[in-house]
């Protein structure tokens, strides 16, 4: 069995497979990641994902064009991102709950809102067309390359966006005024507003980057990675999501590889599904296994720092 699952492993569509699944992961991650930074977590990842995803869909379908449904998701996305924030900032509704509202919502919201427009149950299998798909990418020169342009060549449009967003995300909250005011809002609001920061507003724009975010990774996963929306769409990745922001100490390069650890799990979990003698339950299970052992490690890491923190304060009080 060992020699079957290493056959799997190692071959280019296996790894190819790994950025495509780990690309929806990584666009909650960074989302995350600048909600965090300002200090409000957006719990409502998975919501805003399975909501913006329908959206995108239902936008591209009237439109006939992709590009108009990825906009449409990521405007719904920022929308629904800046109503938690509303409920939370404004009316002073614990932003924890505000995020389980909206994932509560999407569950049973979606289906009603897809029935309203189009009459369909459940899903949009039988809207899709190929105006309505985001396209892939041949890219010139790597793609020629063997091995590598197997690899890296021939993904969907959003699939590049998403690990440019890494950098593009590194350089906003640490190369930029805003970004300076983000992590000084979620490191100490009282400081940054005793210096002039609207703590509230930076935190709004926190949240509307978020929904950008969401909004583009429920694109990619109605229009892209299952060619069509269903009520079972994001699959707990808003919630891996979260997992990879805490594992990746809510850092976007360090949300990135958390994001492609849970993508290699989930991978393996597709390529090992229908080889003989594996448990299918244990397979399923494997990405939220890793999710688990992946915080336990990021706990067990982060209270080896706290008492470290502690220790090296009370020396400090000796002397």
């Amino acid at each position: 069995m060992l020699e079957q699952i290493s056959s799997l492993i190692f071959q280019t569509d296996f790894v190819f497979s790994i950025f495509r699944i780990t690309a929806p992961i990584l666009f909650a991650a960074l989302a995350a990641v600048v909600a965090e930074k300002a200090g409000v977590t957006n719990i409502g990842l998975e919501g805003i994902m399975l909501i913006s995803g329908l959206f995108g869909t239902l936008f591209s379908y009237w439109t006939q064009s992709w590009m108009i449904g990825v906009l449409g998701a990521i405007v719904v996305g920022t929308l629904l991102a800046l109503m938690m924030g509303f409920f939370a900032l404004k009316l002073n509704t614990d932003i924890i709950l505000a995020g389980i509202a909206i994932n509560t919502m999407s569950a049973g919201g979606t289906i009603f809102l897809l029935y309203l427009f189009t009459g369909e149950r459940g899903n949009t299998a039988s809207l899709t067309s190929s105006n309505i798909l985001i396209p892939t990418v041949k890219l010139p020169i790597i793609d020629s390359i063997p091995i590598i342009g197997e690899i890296i060549s021939g993904h969907a449009v959003l699939t590049y966006i998403a690990f440019i967003l890494v950098f593009v995300i590194w350089v906003l909250l640490y190369k930029t005024a805003i970004g300076l005011k983000i992590r000084a809002v979620g490191e100490n609001a009282h400081a940054a507003e005793s210096v002039g920061v609207s703590v509230i507003k930076i935190q709004y724009i926190a949240l509307a980057i978020s929904g950008i975010l969401c909004g583009m990774g429920g694109a990619f996963m109605s229009m892209y990675y299952s060619q069509s929306w269903n009520t079972g769409l994001i699959a707990g990745r808003g919630f891996i999501a979260l997992a990879a922001q805490a594992m990746g100490r809510g850092e976007p390069v360090g949300a990135m590889f958390s994001s492609l650890l849970f993508g290699l799990a989930q991978a393996l979990r597709t390529k090992v599904s229908g080889m003989q003698g594996v448990s299918s339950n244990l397979i399923s299970a494997m990405p939220y296994l890793v999710t688990i052992i992946g915080l336990v490690l990021y706990a067990a890491s982060t209270m080896k720092k706290v008492k470290r923190r502690k220790a090296d304060e009370a020396n400090e009080e000796k002397k």
